[in-house]
């Protein structure tokens, strides 16, 4: 179960260690774990000190949790997310937004590794997600809708916070870092994407494919947070290339981004000091 009474119980225990309300939560994707290496002070908790936390299994992601303050904010960073494919349910996956709800969080930045559908984008280019489509074939809001979260039919017209993705692009220009924008499709996995897929997605208006960060999208939604997503496109997606895709290249081509993606996050992080 990961209902109401298992938030409380998740968000008393983080309360218990971490000594302040969090504004921002960061969740870091494939290889982007290094991001936390920034935080000052950190409070460090791995999962399976959550109670009804889920377990990280996916490689690239250490499963813990890192709290403190990032150039003043006070922050909490998932250092590793779970999975539909991990054979998770979608409530379980999305447990940890609703804890960073229950906990005061406002932003909820996601990050991801994902293949590149739009034949312009390059590996190691950062993405600013503006809309996704949803291939996963599930939602985490099915059954008994929780009131206290939020509404049965929550509007998802800008899933992305426009206000968000405009203050990204002008601490990436400030900063000499090139962003691009895009739609991400969502796929359940564990396996990639066939040639086929990923030309039924482009057809359908996608840039990205991956197999996260959407159903984290809706709960924070549903939940009332202001959200923000930014993908690295670590290979071109299958098909558009002869190259067969690898993990170990998704991890490759995250380490080497891994710097410049952080930067940005931190600075975009202290430019939102004053509204969280």
């Amino acid at each position: 179960m990961c209902g109401v009474e298992e938030v409380k119980k998740a968000r008393a225990e983080l309360a218990r260690k971490i000594p302040f309300v969090p504004r921002v939560a960061v969740v870091l994707g494939s290889g982007l774990g290094s991001f936390a290496d920034a935080i000052e002070e950190p409070v460090v908790v791995p999962y399976e000190e959550i109670p009804f936390w889920p377990r990280s299994t996916a490689p690239g992601h250490a499963g813990r949790i890192v709290a403190g303050r990032l150039r003043g904010v006070p922050i909490v960073a998932m250092q590793g997310r779970v999975h539909l494919y991990e054979g998770y349910s979608p409530q379980e996956v999305v447990f940890p937004v609703r804890v960073f709800a229950a906990m005061g969080v406002k932003i909820y930045l996601a990050t991801n590794a994902s293949g590149g559908i739009n034949p312009s984008y390059r590996p190691g280019d950062l993405v600013l997600i503006e809309d996704h489509i949803n291939f996963m074939g599930v939602n985490p809001l099915t059954g008994p809708n929780e009131e206290s979260w939020g509404v049965r039919f929550p509007d998802m017209t800008e899933a992305y916070s426009e206000r968000l993705i405009q203050r990204a692009d002008k601490v990436a220009s400030d900063g000499g870092i090139w962003i691009k924008r895009g739609v991400y499709v969502a796929f359940h996995g564990p396996s990639f994407e066939t040639p086929a897929e990923i030309r039924m997605a482009r057809a359908m208006g996608g840039d990205l494919a991956g197999m996260s960060t959407v159903p984290e999208v809706i709960a924070a939604n549903h939940l009332g947070l202001e959200v923000l997503a930014l993908s690295c496109v670590a290979n071109f997606a299958a098909g558009m290339t002869k190259n067969r895709l690898t993990h170990e290249e998704v991890l490759s081509e995250m380490d080497k981004a891994s710097g410049k993606l952080a930067r940005l996050l931190s600075d975009l992080i202290a430019a939102l000091g004053s509204d969280v």
